[in-house]
């Protein structure tokens, strides 16, 4: 009886596709936030006369909306390569800490799995692989790949309809559409939230990257931010 009641009452054991499912649904709230972000992407490219298959190519290879939102305003004719190349290095260089975070639950995979999961990680996918392993105890890698696929494939798709649709829309700054990607993040911290002593580093990062923004041009803000919550995390670590 006892044998038979364990089996009624316990949850069916996951297995990766109910995992990548769960991912996957996990990520349709953030498409919300996702999907004007996109289209506000594709109708700046597309006022710089880039046209829909490069803006698919650059962000479906690419998938760091700071850094493509970045190269586009930089978009010259003819185009400023060095430049462009070197600004998205520098808005993208928050990966390597981001990275580095997840590297201990990749550390079993071949390299070629772990550097295609690392391929379609972004912020959204990164903190809420990170806040499921901390509420399940365990880092669910199809988890990870459901939420990282689903956020990929709205990227690429409404950017690209964006592009499209650009001389449609006109200026959708306008309608406060692009304040949706820090909105979404704020609410993915909150869910990796563990204390005032865990978040000291934040703030640091906050204050270091404000100031850079204020009294530097150009994108250093990122970089003097990831570096100031390392050094911060470091300093701040408990025994």
């Amino acid at each position: 009886m006892n044998t038979l009641e364990s089996v009624l009452n316990d949850p069916p054991a996951s297995t990766p596709h109910s995992e990548l499912r769960r991912g996957a649904l996990a990520a349709l709230p953030v498409l919300l936030g996702f999907i004007p972000l996109a289209l506000v992407l594709g109708a700046q490219a597309s006022q710089h006369q880039l046209k829909a298959g490069e803006v698919a190519l650059m962000t479906g290879l690419n998938f760091g909306g700071g850094s493509e939102f970045a190269a586009i305003e930089l978009w010259t004719s003819p185009p400023a390569l060095l430049v462009i190349v070197a600004m998205t290095l520098l808005v993208n260089s928050r990966h390597l800490l981001m990275g580095a975070t997840l590297a201990p639950h990749l550390r079993h995979l071949p390299l070629k799995k772990a550097l295609g999961a690392l391929f379609f990680m972004c912020d959204e996918s990164w903190a809420m692989g990170l806040a499921d392993a901390r509420q399940r105890g365990g880092f669910s890698l199809p988890y990870f790949m459901g939420v990282s696929l689903c956020l990929w494939t709205t990227w690429v798709s409404f950017s690209t309809l964006g592009v499209l649709l650009g001389p449609l829309l006109g200026d959708l700054h306008s309608y406060g559409l692009d304040m949706a990607f820090a909105a979404i993040f704020l609410v993915l911290l909150k869910g990796m939230w563990k204390g005032v002593h865990a978040a000291l580093p934040w703030l640091f990062s906050l204050i270091t990257a404000g100031l850079f923004f204020l009294m530097i041009p150009g994108g250093w803000y990122v970089l003097a931010g990831t570096l100031a919550g390392l050094l911060s995390a470091y300093l701040w670590a408990k025994p």
